[in-house]
């Protein structure tokens, strides 16, 4: 009998697996972007990378920084598509002032966790996070480990 494997959400553009790696992430908002048509035609196409993004706050504002989406071949030629610009994010007021609090804090950060669709509108999950020590890690890899092992016993007995 096969293995039931875990379906990958169709909506899922991208996911930021190293921030749920370095960091302990304690709230999650869903936020949406501001975006360009040739970003969106990218995103699309699913050239779009969260590995090294953060966001920024900035006079009341989150921004994405460092996301990084390439642009397709055929984009127009009278844009200069720039792949890591600020991209702004569209939070609500008590949303925003919660972030700012946390980040206010000492070791809090803001961190996006996954890109994915809603309704054809693109939609960024981030959240807030406080930064893990290698102990951390290693526990945090060991217990996967051992989750992943007690299912392999589960089910061949």
């Amino acid at each position: 009998m096969a293995g039931k494997k875990k379906k990958s959400n169709p909506n899922n553009i991208a996911s930021n697996k190293k921030a749920t790696h370095d960091y302990f992430v304690e709230q999650r908002f869903e936020a949406g972007l501001v975006l360009e048509g040739w970003e969106v035609k990218s995103i699309r196409d699913g050239r779009v990378q969260l590995k090294e993004s953060y966001i920024t706050l900035n006079k009341g504002e989150a921004w994405l920084a460092g996301a990084h989406i390439s642009p397709l071949l055929s984009a127009s030629t009278h844009i200069d598509p720039h792949q890591t610009r600020l991209r702004k994010l569209l939070l609500n007021r008590r949303e925003l002032d919660s972030l700012t609090s946390l980040v206010e804090r000492k070791g809090y950060t803001i961190v996006p966790l996954s890109m994915y669709w809603v309704k054809s509108r693109v939609k960024l999950e981030i959240g807030s996070a406080k930064g893990k020590k290698l102990h951390d890690k290693r526990a945090s890899s060991k217990d996967k480990d051992w989750q992943r092992e007690k299912q392999r016993i589960l089910k061949h007995g």
